[in-house]
C-alpha cells in the first residue's frame, strides 16, 4: 500500500487501472476478437448443416449414390435457390419450414433469421458468423442491464464483462448454431422480469408506457427463446419460481405475460412439432447402463458440462474426460465459493436470485435426465444446456461483487485473464482450415481430373467439401459407407478405365453414418481400399487433419497414377 496526502490509502494496482476501466477494457477487448475470428476457422459440420437448412434446400439434397458424382452439383444447395419472383421466396420460406420440421430437432427461429441474414449478406463465412456476434452483443449489454438491477452499476459490468470475455460464449457467438443466440433471449428475458418485479416493489413513479415495454421484452424474448431452444422452457421454469421468490404478491401479472409468451408458439406447436416428434431419434441420448452406473455418469456429464462452460470453453474437445472432471470439480468450487461469500454477509436475496438463475435450471435438467433414463446432459460438450451459463456468472459476480476489496481486483481480473488466454489460445493453437488444405491440394494441379474417395456419406462432410473446394476444378465425389467402398471403388476405377489422374482419400476418424463398430472392423475397412488403390495408384502423401470438433478429423492420402500404368 502506499499514502496518498490526505490520508487517503490507495493500492498500486487501483491506481494503475480502476476496477471499470479494467471491465469496460475487457469487454472491449471480447467484442474484438469477436471481430478478429469471423473467419478465422472454417464451418464444422453442424454449421455447414445449418447453411443448408437456412438457404431452404435441404429438400433438394440427394445422398451420393454408387456412382462418383460432380462434387460442384453441391455447392449451389449452400446458396438461395434461384428466385424470379415473391412466389419463389415464398416457397423457399415454405422449404425452410419443411426442412426443419421433417428433421431437424431445434425451433425454427434461429434458421429463419439466419435466412433473413442470408439474403442481405450472402453466404461467405464472416457474413454468415456476423449475426451470432451483433446478438451477442446485445446480449452483453442486456448482461450488463440485468445485472445492474440486481447487484448495482459495478456488479452489473462485472457480470457483462464475465459474460463477454467467458471462452465458452466467446465460441458460441461464432458458431452458426442456436446456441449463440438463445443466450440472448436467456438474458433479455431475465433482464425484463427482474425491471418489472423492481419497478412493482422498489421503484416509484413507473409508467404505464415503461410498464408496456418491459412486458414486450419479456413476453418477445420468451417467445423467441422457446422458439430457438427448446430446453429453454427449463429458464422459463426457473423464471416462474424467481417471481415467486421475489413478487408473489403479483405472481398472476407476471403469470399473464409468461401465458402469452407459450401461446405465441403454439402455432409451431401444433404444426412442427408434432412432425419433429415423430422423426425424433431419442435413443441417441439413452445407453444401456445398470441404475449406479447411470447415476454416476449422470453426475460426471454434469460436473463436466459446469466446467466446461465456466472454464476450459471451446477448448473441450481436446480435453479427456478425467480432466475435464477435474475442471468441473473447480468450478463447482468457485460456485460455493460465491454462495458462502454472499451468505456470510447476510445477502440473502442476492444469493437466492442467483441460485434460481443458475443452479435451478442445471437441478431440473440433471433430474429430468435421471427420471428419463437420457443422458442430454454429456451431450454437446456443455452445449445443451448453456442456458445455465448466465445464471452461474451472475452468482459469480454476485461473489466478486461483494469480495473483500483487497481480493476484488485481482480476483477479477484473473478470472477474466483466464477466460481470454483460453478464449484465444482456441482460435490459435488449433489450425482449423482442412478443407482449405484439400482445396489448396486440388489447386496445384486445377486442370487435373480428380477423384475424392471419402469413407462417408454423411452430408456434413459431403457438403463441406462442396463449399470449400473451388467449383470450377474437375472434381469427383465417391462417398460411401466404410464397408462398401472398397468394392464401389474397385467396380468405378474399372468402368472408368483410369479417368482419373489422382485420387484423394479421405477418410474420417468417424463416419458418423454406418461407422465401424470396432478399430479393427475400421482398420479392415480401410486396408481394403489401400489394396484396390495400390493396384492401380501409388501413395504420393498422407497428411493427419483436425478441426473444431472430433466430427473434424481425416487421414488425407493422395495417390496418383503409378508409371506402370
Amino acid at each position: 500500500m502506499i499514502t496518498i496526502f490526505k490520508g487517503i490509502k490507495l493500492n498500486r494496482f487501483e491506481l494503475l487501472l480502476p476496477l471499470e476501466v479494467l471491465l469496460f477494457f475487457a469487454i472491449a477487448l471480447a467484442v474484438t476478437l469477436r471481430i478478429l475470428n469471423l473467419s478465422s476457422h472454417e464451418f464444422w459440420y453442424d454449421e455447414v448443416l445449418s447453411l443448408l437448412l437456412f438457404s431452404g434446400q435441404k429438400t433438394a439434397y440427394e445422398t451420393p449414390g454408387e456412382v462418383p458424382v460432380l462434387l460442384s452439383s453441391y455447392t449451389s444447395l449452400l446458396k438461395l435457390p434461384v428466385e424470379t419472383g415473391l412466389g419463389d421466396i415464398v416457397e423457399t420460406f415454405k422449404q425452410i419450414l419443411r426442412g426443419i420440421a421433417g428433421g431437424e430437432p431445434h425451433p425454427p427461429l434461429f434458421f429463419l433469421s439466419q435466412h433473413l441474414w442470408l439474403r442481405l449478406f450472402g453466404n461467405a463465412v464472416a457474413q454468415v458468423r456476423s449475426l451470432g456476434v451483433l446478438l451477442s452483443c446485445l446480449a452483453i449489454f442486456s448482461a450488463y442491464g440485468l445485472g445492474r438491477d440486481v447487484l448495482g452499476h459495478r456488479g452489473g459490468l462485472i457480470f457483462a464483462a464475465l459474460l463477454a470475455t467467458n471462452s465458452f460464449y466467446l465460441f458460441h457467438s461464432l458458431n452458426v448454431r442456436m446456441y449463440g443466440p438463445l443466450v440472448l433471449w436467456i438474458v433479455l428475458s431475465g433482464w425484463a422480469l427482474v425491471r418489472l418485479i423492481r419497478q412493482n416493489t422498489v421503484e416509484a413513479n413507473v409508467t404505464c408506457r415503461q410498464q408496456l415495454l418491459w412486458n414486450c421484452l419479456l413476453i418477445g424474448s420468451v417467445t423467441a427463446g422457446l422458439l430457438t431452444f427448446y430446453f429453454f422452457a427449463y429458464w422459463v421454469i426457473a423464471l416462474g419460481v424467481l417471481v415467486l421468490y421475489l413478487d408473489r404478491q403479483r405472481w398472476f401479472q407476471y403469470g399473464i405475460a409468461l401465458g402469452i409468451a407459450v401461446s405465441l408458439t403454439m402455432p409451431w406447436a401444433f404444426w412442427g412439432v408434432r412432425q419433429q416428434a415423430r422423426n425424433a431419434d431419442l435413443d441417441r441420448f439413452a445407453e444401456s447402463i445398470g441404475f449406479v452406473e447411470a447415476l454416476f455418469k449422470h453426475f460426471r456429464d454434469a460436473l463436466e458440462a459446469v466446467g466446461i462452460q465456466l472454464l476450459s470453453g471451446g477448448l473441450s474437445p481436446s480435453i479427456s474426460h478425467e480432466v475435464a472432471v477435474l475442471i468441473g470439480f473447480i468450478a463447482v468450487a468457485i460456485l460455493l465459493t460465491c454462495c458462502i461469500w454472499l451468505w456470510r454477509q447476510g445477502e440473502y436475496q442476492t444469493l437466492g436470485t442467483a441460485l434460481i438463475l443458475g443452479v435451478l435450471p442445471l437441478a431440473l435438467a440433471l433430474s429430468v435426465d435421471v427420471f428419463t433414463g437420457k443422458f442430454t446432459l454429456g451431450w454437446g460438450y456443455g452445449r445443451s444446456i448453456i442456458f445455465v451459463l448466465p445464471g452461474c456468472l451472475l452468482l459469480i459476480a454476485a461473489g466478486l461483487e461483494r469480495a473483500m476489496d483487497h481480493w476484488q481486483k485481482p480476483l477479477i481480473a484473473a478470472l477474466l485473464a483466464t477466460y481470454v488466454c483460453v478464449g484465444v489460445g482456441d482460435f490459435n493453437l488449433r489450425d482449423r482450415h482442412m478443407f482449405h488444405t484439400i482445396n489448396q491440394l486440388i489447386q496445384q494441379n486445377t486442370e487435373t481430373p480428380t477423384l475424392i474417395v471419402m469413407s462417408s456419406k454423411a452430408w456434413g462432410h459431403v457438403l463441406r467439401l462442396a463449399y470449400y473446394v473451388t467449383p470450377d476444378a474437375p472434381v469427383s465425389l465417391l462417398a460411401e459407407k466404410p464397408e462398401q467402398l472398397a468394392a464401389t471403388l474397385d467396380k468405378t476405377l474399372t468402368d472408368t478405365a483410369l479417368a482419373y489422374e489422382r485420387i484423394l482419400w479421405l477418410n474420417p476418424e468417424r463416419a458418423v453414418w454406418s461407422e465401424p463398430k470396432t478399430d479393427a472392423e475400421k482398420q479392415q475397412f480401410d486396408q481394403a481400399v489401400q489394396q484396390v488403390l495400390q493396384a492401380q495408384y501409388k501413395l504420393t502423401s498422407t497428411e493427419a487433419l483436425s478441426g473444431t470438433m472430433d466430427l473434424d478429423r481425416f487421414t488425407l492420402s493422395l495417390y496418383t497414377q503409378s508409371p506402370a500404368t
